[in-house]
């Protein structure tokens, strides 16, 4: 019995030391599970409960344009964010959604929005609203103050770009979006290199997950991305964006483009889209046609639907990504492939009759009753499509598809910029495998095919630069952020085209057809401008047009090119050398004026010149009348004082001659002023006496050559109240001769 007790107690006690054994055991490999195998694992999770570690936004690079102005730069912001975990119940949850809503001023963010997102207690961070400003920042930092929110509604620093002109180069620097990527233009092209690397703040927490001192802080600072420097100038663009402006009013246009190039490297130094839009307010649709044709629609989705498609099509850059009918500006190219090929020269003549016959149909001439016996170049003077389908004959369908393809009408530019439209054999122009003499006739005069205005202003900046096709660029060098120049670019050329004295005979060409041919609106006393006009039909829209002028100054030694397309104009006179060309005129003349080109008058040209005024203060009324009259100005005497105490114009200012100086009497009356008349409409001596009459001067600008110019704009406004003698600058054109096909 006392054995079998024993017994018992010794299997009790090898029990009770089993299950010790087999318990420390499996704590002992619980241990080595989590210590060991999982070590990694659980220490993230460890360090995740008693670090913070917040990014810091980098900022984005810096976009300058060629002068080193600021077109787009990173500014500091701030995010807020709610830590959720940290709500201490419903009534501060409804406190933080309230207060919130009404300091962010967000139509997304309204006060049920808010305390939805921050209603699950399990989270520590719940993002409400980045990119706030100073203002807003400080209002909310105070709102935590006032309702012992600390902790629990919480503010990081971020970044907000920012585009100080606003819509200033929109489609080319194109924006950001809410994450700081790049969406469009250079923003999107450049974006790895613009973006920054963040930097971190790492701070320590307590048991009670709050933050510690900054003893137990350690930061790494952000690292500002790669800044560009573009080849765009600020006031060139501004000169050609403010030309467009205009050409779309004068028009009645659905839009229009254009570039201002360089001739000898590429480098773009203006380029435009109107309408354009707001970097700063992307979202924003700023045409008015568009926002009449949103008016009508009813329909919610439909209207979402068509509003989003505007909007992207407001950012597009239309230079770069559309297509167009060239129209009888190819003709520059035409002449110069034979040229360059000897199947013509600049003495071969042609009969026009008015229409040719091509295969099965009859093509018209623009000009019904035909041209007559002329010379290659006054066919381009003319722009008369028989002639040059007949070079294009001569040619041949390989000969012109050499030049076609050489000039670059069959592969991209290479610009560096995103969605450059891509040439597509068959369907934007015909491959040589696919020329008959139809194709081959039409093309030759600029129809039944399309391009992109960033290759048409390459190939003819290869004709005005001796025949050199270089490659278009906007960026010209990148720089960190100590300024330091860590990439620049080299001009590149791509081939040698048409021979030097082939392209000078064709600049030439183009030269007359801006002084006596359809492009006399881009005429501009002093200096010598070559270009060519075009009119097209577009292919995608029955009844519609496209406008164009593209040329290139000054045509002794090409300096720059300028290209104006004007896209479906609603006026009566719809063609190219009636509305873009003088658009063209305008911004190649005062490009060259800020280039410091000084202009070369001809004896006619000093003739129309203004004069400076002369100095009859002091003088006697009588005296003063008498001296402005042999010098071939007007006076107007001011007051009742029998001697001129002040003029105006002052002594030395230009005026036209013939125009008129104001000369006060009494210095009672020095301020006076009248209503600005309607200048328009008239020739010039019709508008320069109306305006002397009401006490003004002109300043001529525009076609001047031609007799039958007529004034089209002037740069005071009609109506408005202006001070004697000032100078009003009134712009003209003619309507005679610029008709082209």
């Amino acid at each position: 019995m006392a054995r079998a007790n024993q017994n018992i107690k010794k299997r009790c006690l090898s029990a009770v030391a089993i299950l010790l054994v087999l318990g420390f055991g499996m704590d002992i490999c619980r241990l080595l599970y989590f210590q060991v195998l999982k070590a990694d694992e659980y220490r993230v999770l460890a360090e995740s409960g008693q670090l913070s570690d917040t990014q810091i936004p980098a900022d984005r690079g810096v976009i300058y344009d060629s002068n080193m102005e600021v077109l787009a730069e990173s500014a500091s912001a701030w995010l807020v964010y709610v830590n959720p975990s940290k709500i201490k119940d419903d009534k501060q949850r409804k406190v933080i959604s309230k207060g919130l809503s009404k300091l962010l001023k967000d139509e997304d963010l309204d006060e049920k929005t808010i305390y939805n997102k921050i209603g699950n207690k399990k989270y520590g961070y719940v993002r409400i609203k980045g990119k706030i400003e100073y203002e807003t920042k400080t209002a909310v930092q105070n709102f935590i103050n006032e309702n012992d929110l600390y902790a629990i509604v919480c503010i990081d620093p971020d970044t907000k770009r920012y585009y100080p002109y606003d819509n200033f180069a929109s489609t080319i620097i194109g924006m950001t979006n809410i994450d700081s990527d790049g969406r469009v233009g250079l923003e999107l092209k450049y974006n790895d290199i613009l973006t920054g690397v963040p930097g971190r703040i790492i701070t320590a927490r307590d048991g009670h997950s709050d933050l510690m001192s900054t003893n137990y802080e350690t930061k790494f600072d952000a690292k500002q991305g790669t800044s560009l420097v573009l080849t765009i100038d600020k006031t060139i663009q501004h000169y050609l964006e403010k030309g467009l402006s205009q050409a779309v009013i004068d028009a009645e246009a659905t839009s229009a483009y254009g570039i201002v190039m360089e001739v000898d490297t590429g480098a773009i130094l203006a380029m435009a889209t109107m309408p354009d839009y707001n970097l700063n307010k992307p979202w924003e649709i700023t045409s008015v046609k568009t926002l009449e044709k949103l008016a009508e629609i009813k329909d919610k989705e439909e209207y979402s639907r068509v509003y989003n498609e505007e909007v992207y099509m407001m950012w597009r850059n239309k230079a770069v990504s559309d297509t167009y009918e060239p129209g009888s500006v190819f003709k520059v190219f035409t002449a110069a492939a034979g040229l360059e090929e000897g199947v013509v020269t600049v003495d071969t003549t042609y009969n026009c009759v008015g229409a040719i016959q091509v295969a099965d149909n009859r093509i018209n001439c623009h000009k019904h009753e035909g041209h007559g016996v002329q010379t290659l170049e006054q066919g381009l003077m003319n722009s008369c499509n028989p002639f040059y389908i007949t070079v294009g004959q001569k040619l041949g369908t390989d000969k012109f598809y050499k030049y076609f393809e050489a000039f670059g009408f069959t592969e991209d530019t290479g610009v560096d910029l995103p969605a450059e439209a891509s040439p597509v054999g068959g369907i934007t122009y015909h491959t040589k495998e696919g020329m008959g003499i139809s194709q081959l006739s039409s093309s030759a005069f600029g129809q039944t095919f399309q391009v992109s205005a960033i290759q048409m202003i390459t190939a003819v900046s290869a004709i005005a630069n001796g025949g050199k096709l270089m490659e278009p660029y906007v960026v010209a060098k990148q720089i960190d952020q100590e300024g330091n120049t860590v990439y620049e670019k080299n001009p590149t050329t791509k081939r040698q085209v048409i021979s030097e004295s082939t392209a000078q005979k064709v600049v030439s060409m183009m030269e007359s057809v801006v002084e006596r041919g359809t492009g006399k609106n881009a005429y501009i006393p002093g200096y010598r401008v070559a270009g060519k006009t075009g009119t097209s039909e577009k292919l995608t829209v029955d009844g519609e047009y496209i406008a164009s002028f593209v040329g290139c100054a000054p045509a002794d030694d090409p300096q720059i090119a300028v290209l104006i397309v004007i896209d479906e104009p609603q006026v009566a006179n719809h063609g190219g050398g009636a509305i873009a060309a003088p658009v063209a005129g305008s911004v190649i003349e005062q490009t060259l004026k800020y280039m410091n080109v000084e202009p070369v008058y001809t004896d006619e040209e000093l003739a129309k010149l203004n004069a400076s005024a002369p100095d009859v203060s002091g003088m006697t009324v009588s005296a003063a009348k008498t001296t402005l009259t042999n010098q071939n100005f007007n006076a107007r005497v001011v007051g009742d004082g029998d001697r001129v105490i002040s003029q105006y114009p002052v002594k030395g200012s230009s005026i036209p001659l013939g125009g008129v100086v104001i000369l006060y009497t009494s210095a009672e009356n020095t301020d006076t002023v009248s209503t600005v008349p309607d200048l328009t409409g008239l020739s010039i001596s019709e508008a320069n006496q109306r305006a002397v009459n009401s006490g003004y001067n002109i300043k001529i600008s525009g076609a001047t050559l031609d007799s039958e110019v007529v004034s089209y704009r002037q740069s005071v406004e009609v109506g408005i109240k202006a001070e004697l003698g000032t100078t009003i600058t009134v712009y003209f054109k003619t309507t005679s001769g610029v008709t082209d096909g």
